[in-house]
């Protein structure tokens, strides 16, 4: 009788000392990593405060608090009980080696509605070693090296205040999302880095970015297929390769873009402005409603491109024009100073020339050899209004 009486209270005081862990581990909502054992590498802390947090029935936030962390593999999924935030006020590093970051990203964010991803924190990428020629050409031209952040079939979330910083791949890829804005978003990487597009979107609905600074080696935001209702507001790009909607048309059965709206950008340094383009000779596609609206252009090449013989590095065949439709386009109050002669080049396609295109308040000067600013059109009539300060087409 006594050794049950001891047994029973010892089982009690087990039980007791886990809840008053779990407890500890939970304070009104938050969920601490360092609270589940993280140390230098939070990659277990963070996958089991993620867990919790995700089972409760109420709102519910994890913090990863100011520090330095190593961070492996990682995909926080749901779907969970209730709101969700992550906190990053941290620095998180991820492995330098890109073999340790196999499936194509670093961390993952799946199927999550009510979701915020906000701090001061940064996602370190460690990307440096991946820019290389040599490990591109391992990684079949840099396609399947790790991407610092997925966001996939995302809904109603914001992401604010974040960095992300050195990516071996794409620096963010949307998939899948609705209702995802992201506001005081930061993209910084060199302007040599390889194939590190800052944000890009495809066949997601109602993505909006806002006040945001990226400055990367390939396009700072790009536009894949599927992608509608995207909303580009007071962003500030340079380095990088510009905004650009494509490259549309390599792939088939695309789903049509619609719902493109850049406003009040500014762009600086790159060797884009505000870009459409799609490949020659491949795929059919739609892209329609597309609208690009008071940008301020410093010192950029190609301000104004539609680019329909997309071919870089002669990876495609010339022989047929491209087959995606380009319609409903505008161009309006682009100023500033192009680094290139041609400022304007509307190149539609020969098979499907472009549709509807308008060019109204083109303010772009170009003081270099065979100035002044130019534009170039050829299979499309433009519907010019206002000043057009690069005369031609």
């Amino acid at each position: 009788m006594g050794l049950e009486v001891v047994s029973s209270a010892i089982i009690s005081f087990s039980v007791f000392l886990l809840l008053a862990s779990t407890t500890q581990a939970q304070s009104n909502g938050v969920f601490d990593v360092t609270k589940y054992g993280a140390g230098k590498d939070i990659t277990e802390a963070l996958t089991n405060a993620w867990k919790s947090a995700c089972a409760s029935t109420k709102a519910s936030k994890v913090l990863i608090p100011s520090g330095t962390y190593w961070l492996r593999r990682v995909t926080l999924a749901g779907p969970c009980k209730a709101a969700i935030k992550l906190q990053v006020d941290g620095i998180l590093k991820a492995p330098v080696d890109p073999d340790k970051l196999s499936g194509g990203h670093w961390v993952n964010f799946r199927y999550i509605d009510q979701f915020t991803l906000s701090g001061r924190g940064t996602f370190d990428g460690q990307g440096k070693v991946a820019w290389g020629k040599s490990t591109c050409q391992k990684y079949k031209d840099c396609d399947s090296l790790p991407m610092n952040i997925r966001f996939d079939f995302i809904t109603n979330a914001l992401v604010r205040d974040i960095t992300t910083l050195d990516s071996k791949n794409f620096h963010v890829n949307v998939l899948g999302c609705r209702n995802l804005t992201f506001q005081h978003f930061t993209v910084r990487a060199p302007g040599e880095s390889v194939n590190t597009d800052g944000i890009h979107i495809g066949r997601s609905t109602g993505i909006y970015i806002i006040d945001s600074k990226i400055g990367t080696g390939d396009d700072c935001i790009s536009v894949g297929d599927g992608t509608e209702e995207l909303h580009i507001t007071g962003v500030t790009c340079g380095p990088g390769h510009g905004i650009s909607v494509g490259s549309l048309g390599k792939y088939p059965n695309e789903k049509p873009v619609s719902g493109i709206f850049v406003k009040n950008c500014t762009i600086s340094d790159t060797t884009n402005g505000v870009r459409i383009k799609s490949w020659p000779n491949l795929y059919g596609g739609v892209a329609s409603n597309m609208h690009f609206e008071d940008i301020v252009m410093n010192n950029v090449q190609n301000p104004v491109i539609i680019d329909q013989v997309y071919c870089p590095w002669n990876q495609c065949s010339l022989k047929a024009p491209s087959k995606v439709k380009i319609s409903d386009v505008s161009f309006k109050s682009i100023r500033g100073t192009s680094a290139t002669p041609v400022a304007v080049r509307i190149a539609c396609s020969s098979g499907f020339p472009c549709q509807n295109v308008k060019l109204a308040n083109i303010k772009l000067a170009y003081r270099g050899p065979g100035g002044p600013a130019k534009s170039q059109c050829s299979n499309v009539k433009p519907i010019i209004s206002g000043i057009m300060s690069a005369s031609g087409c």
